[in-house]
């Protein structure tokens, strides 16, 4: 016999069956139309990436959210380099191209400000694949480690 009443029973399996079909109202509404969720990125960052590519022992590790509205938030988290910069650039995997939206370093990280937001244009980059994550130092001011944002 299970320690619990089988009216407690029943109350816990009719509020576990309720959130879940709520869960699946919220589902359904989504694909009938409603505004879809942010987009979330997990990258690791390389030298070999960098267009040239650069040779470093030093890695990183990106999570980057983009919602419908171009609103952009995460951070970047680095190991092996003394970081100067990072942020996103507009440009196709294997070209270079310019800072579209600067992070500000936050203790051992960069961020992305409060409020960062892409351009109409720059969104339409970023949803062709046109865009990527770039963090520099003194030794590769031009960038030391890159990931594409697919």
């Amino acid at each position: 016999m299970l320690p619990f009443p089988r009216t407690v029973r029943l109350l816990a399996l009719s509020a576990a069956l309720a959130a879940a079909l709520g869960g699946c109202a919220s589902y359904n509404q989504m694909m009938a139309g409603a505004p879809m969720m942010q987009v979330g990125h997990r990258l690791d960052l390389s030298g070999a990436q960098e267009v040239p590519p650069v040779t470093t022992s030093a890695t990183g590790k990106a999570v980057v959210m983009i919602t419908p509205d171009r609103a952009v938030s995460g951070s970047v988290e680095t190991t092996g380099i003394a970081a100067t910069a990072a942020h996103i650039h507009e440009g196709a995997a294997g070209a270079n191209g310019p800072v579209i939206v600067p992070m500000v370093k936050e203790g051992d990280k960069f961020v992305f400000p409060a409020g960062a937001k892409m351009t109409e244009a720059q969104y339409e980059a970023y949803k062709a694949g046109r865009t990527y994550i770039n963090v520099h130092s003194a030794a590769n001011p031009g960038g030391e480690m890159r990931a594409q944002l697919k």
